[in-house]
């Protein structure tokens, strides 16, 4: 008699929206985005958002989908799911979540559980409504509450994290600022128009040159000479 075992399925999908409001899903896509333009040339760094992480072969019950994650040691490339049991057993090193209104302090609670028991180094949590931020480090196997998120930098990343009158800005071990979309177009824009300006006056310069040569000429001095 032949034993057939179910295959268990690992939805990619835990019906819950991405983001409550406009404010957190900008905020997600810019925090994923400017993670994934620090590691673009290394293949073995992978950054997602909103991926479903399953740490446990054969638990489908046991997920979390943070709004943003950072795999070192893991192949880029398109996934439906982090199955972290088929990834050589590596759990996201950096997780990042964004606190809507909607989040309950248990549903916060339990997702800093989940994350301390399944691995995660570094763990931040930014609040939308009071614009605060908080962080833990793993530490002799625990998550451990960082006291002070001003100027922390991650020691993973290498990222800055900073805290003023408009919430959260983080910048790059480099000094650049994490740009939204809207941003990122908008400094192209100016680049551009800064090359179009300094083009400009350097053609008024040639032609005044040109002019001021002139004149010297009809004197019948030679204005390479001078």
């Amino acid at each position: 008699m032949q034993v057939t075992t179910e295959q268990i399925i690992y939805p990619s999908s835990d019906g819950q929206p991405m983001a409550d409001s406009t404010t957190q899903f900008d905020l997600m896509v810019k925090i994923q985005e400017g993670c994934e333009s620090l590691f673009k040339k290394d293949p073995n760094v992978f950054v997602a958002a909103d991926l479903l992480w399953y740490p446990v072969e054969g638990r489908n019950d046991i997920f979390q989908a943070p709004d943003t994650m950072v795999i070192f040691g893991r192949p880029k490339g398109d996934r439906l799911s982090y199955l972290q049991f088929r990834e050589d057993h590596i759990a996201p090193q950096f997780v990042f979540e964004i606190r809507s209104y909607k989040d309950t302090q248990t549903k916060m609670d339990e997702k800093l559980s989940f994350y301390n028991r399944y691995g995660v180094e570094e763990y931040y949590v930014y609040e939308l409504e009071n614009k605060d931020l908080s962080g833990w480090q793993r530490m002799e196997g625990n998550l451990e509450v960082i006291d002070q998120m001003r100027g922390w930098v991650s020691p993973r990343l290498g990222i800055r994290f900073e805290l003023g009158e408009d919430g959260l800005e983080i910048y790059e071990p480099n000094g650049q600022k994490f740009l939204s979309y809207l941003e990122f177009v908008e400094q192209i824009e100016l680049n551009r128009l800064r090359r179009k300006q300094a083009a400009k006056i350097s053609e008024q310069e040639r032609q005044r040159a040109e002019r001021l040569a002139a004149k010297l000429r009809e004197l019948n001095i030679d204005p390479d000479r001078i």
